[in-house]
């Protein structure tokens, strides 16, 4: 049985698995390439031991500085990633990046091909690059996200960028993870209306216009703008830049990565960012936790079949199912 997630809930941490996370989550922290990866799996794979080893790694935490990129397939996403990579390298910072890559909903599979942009950086033991596949998870992220980005937090990373799938307007999870959220877009990606669409183009604190040497950059900056203007009526809001870059010959590039770390030390890392992002991963936890319990129960099929035969309304059903979860908890 899997829980509401799609994923089967995790089993406690035996002594033995909480002692090997011990030892890998020191081996982390001294910033041991190897184990970076084999606590990234143990994480992505949610493991027995996977609860210990952030419990472990959780306190080392919070100095990295979190970059979203978000925005449409086919608009550089990769190729911006790989060019900020090459600017905070040579501002001797290192670099850790999430790139997360759809999973086939009729295979399973996935490519977890964007490391292939980022050859320029394969022999930088300053880089650490790791692709990760959504299994199922909608809203542009993988389900181990978070807990991938606690381990190169704990690793030393000082800058995690994390690339979204790349899926569309309700590709928003980015904006409850990230410290600042580049949304990126195209000239000819659709008229002036796709610019004023909820969802994505709502939750950026960066716009970047790349391929911004086409024709029609301009028009692209202008509906940006007039969107900002439209959204919040307030003079002295403050307002995301738009960023003109192009990601292939690498113009622009040092402007964005300038505006990100000037957005970051005026808003964006710790504060009510840091909180939001806290309740968000609580709120999850907490979810797959009573999703778990509630399967274990074995009571879930009879009341599904209540539902299904109208015995029994769907909101009815869930207060039921959260009265015997909290009964089995001794709440």
């Amino acid at each position: 049985m899997t829980n509401a997630a799609g994923s089967p809930p995790r089993p406690a941490a035996s002594h033995a698995g909480t002692a090997g996370s011990a030892e890998l989550a020191a081996a982390v922290i001294a910033g041991d390439r190897r184990a970076v990866a084999r606590a990234i799996s143990v994480v992505e794979r949610e493991a027995p031991e996977s609860a210990a080893l952030i419990g472990a790694l959780f306190p080392r935490t919070g100095r990295a500085q979190v970059v979203g990129l978000t925005g449409a397939p086919g608009v550089g996403k990769s190729t911006l990633a790989n060019r900020l990579t090459a600017v905070w390298r040579s501002a001797g910072r290192t670099v850790g990046v999430l790139a997360i890559d759809p999973t086939s909903p009729f295979s399973g599979g996935a490519i977890l091909g964007d490391r292939i942009r980022m050859q320029d950086h394969v022999s930088d033991d300053g880089v650490f690059v790791r692709s990760m596949a959504t299994r199922g998870q909608l809203g542009g992220l993988a389900r181990a996200t978070y807990d991938a980005l606690v381990v190169l937090d704990a690793a030393g990373c000082e800058v995690v960028l994390i690339e979204t799938v790349g899926v569309g307007q309700a590709e928003v999870d980015i904006a409850r993870t990230a410290d600042v959220s580049l949304v990126v877009t195209v000239p000819g990606g659709g008229d002036d209306v796709q610019a004023i669409k909820a969802g994505i183009m709502e939750i950026a604190d960066v716009f970047v216009v790349n391929k911004a040497d086409r024709e029609g950059a301009d028009r692209v900056v202008a509906d940006i703008k007039g969107m900002l203007a439209l959204r919040d009526a307030r003079p002295d809001a403050p307002q995301p830049e738009v960023v003109r870059t192009s990601a292939a010959t690498g113009e622009g590039i040092e402007e964005l990565a300038a505006e990100v770390a000037r957005f970051v030390a005026d808003r964006g890392h710790g504060g009510e960012r840091a909180r939001s992002r806290a309740r968000a991963r609580l709120e999850a936890i907490v979810a797959e936790r009573v999703a778990a319990a509630i399967s274990a129960s074995g009571s879930i099929d009879a009341i599904v079949d209540a539902v299904a035969s109208r015995a029994l309304d769907p909101y009815a059903a869930a207060e039921r199912l959260m009265r015997h979860v909290a009964k089995q908890s001794g709440c």
